[in-house]
């Protein structure tokens, strides 16, 4: 009969031992695979705190994106807030034209403006004139209304069905006490808007936005009789008085304002220009990237005079905008298929300008009409199809201030500025 005799306690310890080591190189080849570590544990007791890591590894490589998201909380300081709904539009095109890494500035403005802003106009247009469904009118124009924080209170007609497509209903009417005149302004702003700029015209040189000008004779063209004397400025020779000066002001129609634009004094129109041009948006912040862009879009100059001087109101359009409409001339078409770069139209309302010669073969020929259209202040000038810009150039005394700060919100009939 054979007897098995118990193993010793040396033994069962080296088995032990053995157990152990092979647990241990398993555990290094398994952090070889998962997280690439290579420290050797100690004890039995770092197990479980291993077998954590190694979870938590495989959980972050299975989960790049949440793990890449905390690092850059982490970098930030504080989770990045996300983009407003309704500055999406206007966000991506300021990233198009600030990606500063890819392309150069003269490269990101020419790239924007190759961008089909006339044609996409021109079919924005039409689709404003499609009459709508009584049952779609409501749910679209609220839509609007929330976008763009549109005040219908101050509508004529507050029945959102009675408009019947987008055109009627940006082209609104306002009910005729809440736009005021200042009786005690000569001055009064044309339009419902933002201030952009304001100030004293100096060197020729106009600011749409701070730090960015455009070139006073390009913007205007040249002005019939006042050509020859080459001595001066185009600033100075706008003048009538030596003991006046040339100011401006610039308001910015944004897509929920209202749309129409009004006589800011009394004055008479002498003479209209339409400059045809690109339709780039006049959004302060492409204005601040894209230098005389007042110079490069469509515009429609009406130029005469007030008590003071020469005065000057241009209706500049931007994308979407390109119908520009003047109540008093039937005859202005804006954002018409096919121009010539650089070209302008004129179309002069006193008889004695009857015949306006052609400036460097690109002018038009206008027609004389009387002695000119008198508009009383406050009075309906024109409209707009969305929102854009008007500039007010005009001739005062020196000692002429504005009652403005930049940025500031504005509405048809509060003042700008007094003697």
């Amino acid at each position: 009969m054979v007897k098995f005799s118990p193993p010793c306690r040396g033994g069962a310890r080296q088995q032990r031992d053995v157990l152990r080591q092979v647990k241990r190189r398993r555990r290094r080849r398994r952090r070889h695979a998962t997280d690439g570590e290579g420290e050797e544990e100690e004890g039995g007791g770092r197990g479980g705190g291993g077998f954590r890591a190694r979870a938590t590894a495989r959980f972050r490589l299975q989960v790049p994106r949440a793990a890449l998201r905390r690092r850059l909380s982490v970098l930030s300081g504080a989770a990045s807030r996300p983009v407003p709904w309704r500055r999406r539009p206007i966000a991506f095109l300021c990233y198009v034209l600030s990606v500063g890494a890819l392309r150069p500035l003269a490269k990101r403005v020419a790239l924007y403006r190759s961008f089909p802003t006339r044609l996409l106009s021109r079919a924005w247009g039409r689709l404003n004139g499609v009459e709508l469904p009584t049952w779609l009118r409501k749910p679209v124009y609220s839509l609007y209304i929330w976008t763009f924080g549109v005040n219908m209170q101050e509508a004529a007609v507050e029945d959102l069905i009675h408009y019947r497509n987008l055109g009627e209903f940006f082209r609104r009417r306002l009910k005729p006490a809440v736009r005021p005149l200042c009786a005690n302004s000569c001055l009064i702003s044309p339009a419902d808007g933002k201030i952009l700029h304001f100030g004293q015209v100096k060197n020729s040189e106009v600011e749409q936005v701070k730090g960015v000008t455009y070139s006073l004779e390009n913007f205007l063209g040249p002005q019939k009789g006042r050509e020859n004397d080459s001595s001066s400025s185009f600033r100075d020779r706008l003048l009538s008085s030596p003991d006046n000066d040339l100011f401006h002001v610039v308001v910015y129609l944004a897509p929920g304002d209202y749309h129409c634009f009004h006589s800011p004094t009394n004055w008479r129109v002498e003479l209209r220009r339409h400059f045809p041009g690109s339709l780039l948006s006049v959004n302060p912040g492409v204005a601040r990237l894209v230098k005389e862009l007042f110079c490069l879009n469509e515009r429609v100059a009406l130029t005469g005079q007030w008590q003071h001087g020469f005065f000057s109101l241009t209706a500049v359009g931007a994308t979407n905008v390109g119908s520009i409409r003047v109540y008093f001339d039937q005859e202005l078409q804006t954002n018409i298929p096919r121009y010539s770069k650089g070209s302008f139209h004129d179309r002069s309302y006193v008889a004695a300008d009857n015949l306006l010669s052609k400036v460097g073969g690109k002018g038009g020929v206008a027609s004389g009409e009387g002695d000119g259209v008198v508009l009383q202040k406050g009075a309906a000038v024109g409209e707009f199809n969305l929102g854009s810009t008007i500039v007010l150039l005009f001739e005062a005394p020196k000692d002429f201030s504005f009652n403005l700060q930049a940025g500031q919100r504005i509405r048809v009939g509060e003042g700008l500025g007094s003697l």
